[in-house]
């Protein structure tokens, strides 16, 4: 299945949702390995969690989240040094780690079945937990998934300059030296045209990054890269094996995961269900929220109209 949606005839993404003290405010809290983890839930209906992506946090959901809670329960965190959760300086961040704490949330939460939706880093936690339950693993069964412009296939993925400074030997004086600046410029690449982020939103963004000495993690934090290619076979082969109905929407301008991401899942899926976002860059769901609501909707309602 392909869909190509456009910016044209679509209503206004409506701003923001509330500011950033607000998200923080209405949060709940849970403890991990003694760590603490930041999380909002909100909504009625069938549980959705959402991933979110490197170096951001749940905040990037916002825009998307009064949309998504009219219709599901909804559940966010953010994952361990992201965020407003804790950033421990002398800890083994990986993929697999995340995935252990999502599933535990999950377990915890007493979710019997949840349907999953990631983006960026927080699609290859998603793809740990569909290993996972391929594996039979997992306490919890995961319903649907969709995905929002990750590096699902690595060999296809397209890092900007800095991800690749902050992987190198040199990344701890770059990570706790990046500027403002530097961020700014490298974080705007990112987006598509149409929607790029205004002063607000980038210190918000910049809020987060830097929030509980977040700066002097980021060369850990971005090891996820090397864990891509060392688990390629395990992760991919957890979405060509899945079970569940998958629906990848993807943003076109995204100069690291976009076109081609979306066409390397082309190839090796069967049946693809992938959508098409024009004129939209890496973060679809806070540049586009409509579209990817409304892309998200139809998805769901189709597997309703199904039996699911």
């Amino acid at each position: 299945m392909e869909q190509v949606m456009t910016d044209r005839a679509k209503p206004a993404s409506g701003g923001r949702a509330g500011s950033l003290e607000a998200w923080q405010e209405n949060s709940k809290w849970f403890s991990y390995g003694g760590h603490a983890i930041f999380s909002r839930m909100a909504g009625r209906g069938d549980p959705l969690v959402l991933l979110h992506g490197f170096p951001t946090a749940s905040w990037d959901w916002n825009r998307i989240w009064p949309m998504l809670t009219q219709e599901y329960s909804v559940f966010a965190l953010d994952m361990l040094g992201f965020g407003f959760s804790d950033k421990p300086s002398k800890y083994t961040y990986s993929i697999e780690d995340q995935a252990d704490l999502v599933q535990g949330w999950i377990d915890g939460l007493g979710l019997e079945t949840v349907h999953l939706m990631g983006h960026d880093y927080g699609c290859s936690v998603v793809q740990e937990l569909l290993a996972r339950d391929q594996e039979g693993a997992l306490p919890f069964r995961i319903s649907s998934v969709c995905f929002l412009n990750g590096a699902l296939f690595p060999e296809v993925h397209n890092p900007l300059f800095i991800q690749k400074v902050l992987r190198s030997r040199f990344g701890g004086l770059i990570s706790r030296g990046l500027t403002r600046r530097v961020f700014e410029n490298n974080f705007r690449r990112l987006f598509g045209s149409q929607n790029p982020p205004d002063r607000q939103d980038l210190d918000d963004f910049w809020h987060l990054l830097v929030y509980n000495n977040g700066r002097g993690i980021l060369h850990h934090l971005i090891q996820f890269m090397e864990e891509r290619r060392c688990h390629r076979n395990r992760w991919v082969g957890a979405l060509q094996n899945a079970r569940q109905p998958m629906r990848l929407i993807s943003g076109a301008a995204d100069p690291v995961s976009g076109g081609a991401m979306a066409a390397r899942y082309r190839e090796l899926i069967e049946s693809p269900d992938v959508v098409t976002l024009r004129n939209v860059g890496h973060y679809p769901h806070f540049e586009s929220p409509w579209e990817v609501f409304s892309a998200y909707r139809t998805f769901r309602k189709s597997l309703r109209a199904a039996g699911d």
